[in-house]
C-alpha cells in the first residue's frame, strides 16, 4: 500500500480532528479545494466562503498538533495504517455510500477491506442457538471466501468474528471506539486474534471511549463494507435492524435466519423477512445468491476432460477431506472452499458421515 507523506497524512488528521467541522463539511471542503493541505493553504476568504465563518474559524483555531503527532507514532506501528478518502486502498464499498468516512484506523489487514464481504449481525444478549447460527454461518461463509464483517459486540457479533477466524475469508471488526481501545472488555482477546488475522477498523479519533451515539453511526460502515447483511437474532426493536435498514438503503442484499414464534429476539427477523429480506436456514443460500469468487488459493489449473482435478481426484467413492488432502496437497480450508463450489453446482454431495461423493 503506497505510504502519504507525514506532511499529506497530518493534514487529513487534522481535518477530521478539528471539532465542529463534520463529515458533510469536510466533504464541501474537499470538493472545493481537492486535498487538505491545500484547504490550509487557502486564504481565510476562500474557506469562508466554502463552509461559513463558524467554520473557517474553527480550522484556523486548530490546536491539536500533539494528538496529531500521537497518530502518526501509532501509524508507524507495524500493522497500523491510516487510509483517506485520496487512498488507493480505500474500501471500494464505501465511495458508494452516501457519507463515507473521510479517513479510516486500521489496525490489522488492511486489504480485506476490498474484499467480498458479508456483514452477520444479531443480538448482544443472544439465546445459545443465535450465537451458534452466528458462529456456523459465519465459519461456512468465510470457508467459501467471503470476508465477514460485524462490530465486535458481545452475543451474535463475537460468534460470527470467532466462526470466520476459521475460514479463508477472515473477518473485519467496526468498532464505536478508537481503533486503540477494545469495547466490550470481554472481547479482548477476541480482538488480539481479529487484529493479528483480520481487521480491526474505526473512523473515530484514538482514545475514543464506548460512547452510546458512536455505535449507531459504525452500523453504515458494517453494512457498507459489505454486499449484504444477514441478521441471525433481533428484538422488533433493536440496532441490530438499524444496520439492516442501512444496507437496504445503501442497495445491499438483506437476509435474515427466521425463529420461534414465541421467541422476542426473532421478532425482527420475522418483521424483517415480511419487508422483503431473503429467508435463509443454510449457507449455501447466501453463497448462491452473492456467488463469491473463488478464493485465489483455490485456482487450480484446467485441465482436458470434466474441468476439475479435485474431482479427478475424488473418484466415485465417498472420501473424506483428510484423504483428499494427502491426495492433492491442498488445506483442509482450500478443500472446503473447492468442494462448497462444487456442491452448489451439484457436482458433489455431502453425505450426514462428513464424507463426500462426486455426482458427477
Amino acid at each position: 500500500m503506497p505510504v502519504a507523506s507525514d506532511a499529506s497524512t497530518a493534514a487529513w488528521l487534522r481535518l477530521t480532528l478539528t471539532r465542529g467541522i463534520g463529515l458533510e463539511t469536510q466533504r464541501r471542503l474537499l470538493s472545493v479545494f481537492g486535498l487538505p493541505e491545500h484547504i490550509f493553504a487557502a486564504a481565510g476568504t476562500a474557506v469562508r466562503a466554502a463552509v461559513g465563518e463558524r467554520a473557517a474559524r474553527a480550522l484556523a483555531a486548530f490546536d491539536g498538533d500533539e494528538q496529531v503527532a500521537r497518530t502518526l507514532a501509532w501509524a508507524s506501528q507495524p500493522g497500523n495504517h491510516l487510509i483517506t478518502l485520496a487512498d488507493a486502498a480505500y474500501p471500494q464499498a464505501l465511495l458508494e455510500i452516501a457519507d463515507p468516512p473521510t479517513l479510516l484506523y486500521v489496525k490489522g489487514r488492511p486489504e480485506l477491506l476490498n474484499t467480498r464481504a458479508l456483514a452477520i449481525v444479531g443480538a448482544r444478549n443472544a439465546t445459545a442457538q443465535g450465537a451458534s447460527n452466528a458462529e456456523q454461518f459465519a465459519r461456512e461463509l468465510s470457508r467459501g471466501g467471503l470476508t465477514i464483517v460485524s462490530g465486535l459486540a458481545l452475543g451474535c457479533d463475537a460468534a460470527a468474528h470467532t466462526g470466520a477466524l476459521d475460514g479463508i475469508g477472515s473477518t473485519v471488526a467496526v468498532v464505536g471506539t478508537g481503533a486503540d481501545r477494545i469495547y466490550p472488555p470481554r472481547n479482548q482477546d477476541l480482538a488480539r486474534r481479529i487484529a493479528e488475522h483480520g481487521a480491526i477498523v474505526s473512523e473515530f479519533p484514538l482514545g475514543t471511549p464506548a460512547l452510546r451515539d458512536n455505535f449507531p453511526r459504525r452500523n453504515r460502515i458494517i453494512s457498507g463494507l459489505a454486499r449484504g447483511v444477514l441478521v441471525v437474532e433481533a428484538a422488533a426493536r433493536s440496532g441490530t435492524l438499524i444496520t439492516a435498514r442501512l444496507a437496504g438503503e445503501q442497495g445491499r442484499e438483506v437476509f435474515a435466519i427466521p425463529g420461534s414464534i414465541h421467541s422476542p429476539l426473532s421478532k425482527g427477523c420475522h418483521q424483517l423477512i415480511r419487508q422483503g429480506a431473503k429467508l435463509v436456514d443454510d449457507a449455501r443460500d447466501i453463497l448462491s445468491e452473492l456467488q463469491p469468487a473463488p478464493p485465489p488459493e483455490t485456482a487450480v489449473e484446467t485441465p482436458t476432460g470434466d474441468g476439475s482435478p479435485l474431482l479427478d481426484a475424488m473418484g466415485f467413492d465417498p472420501v473424506g477431506i483428510d484423504v483428499l488432502s494427502q491426495h492433492t496437497g491442498l488445506t483442509a480450508d482450500t478443500l472446503s472452499a473447492m468442494l462448497l463450489s462444487l456442491e452448489l453446482e451439484n457436482r458433489v454431495a455431502l453425505l450426514p458421515d462428513g464424507r463426500y461423493q462426486r455426482i458427477r
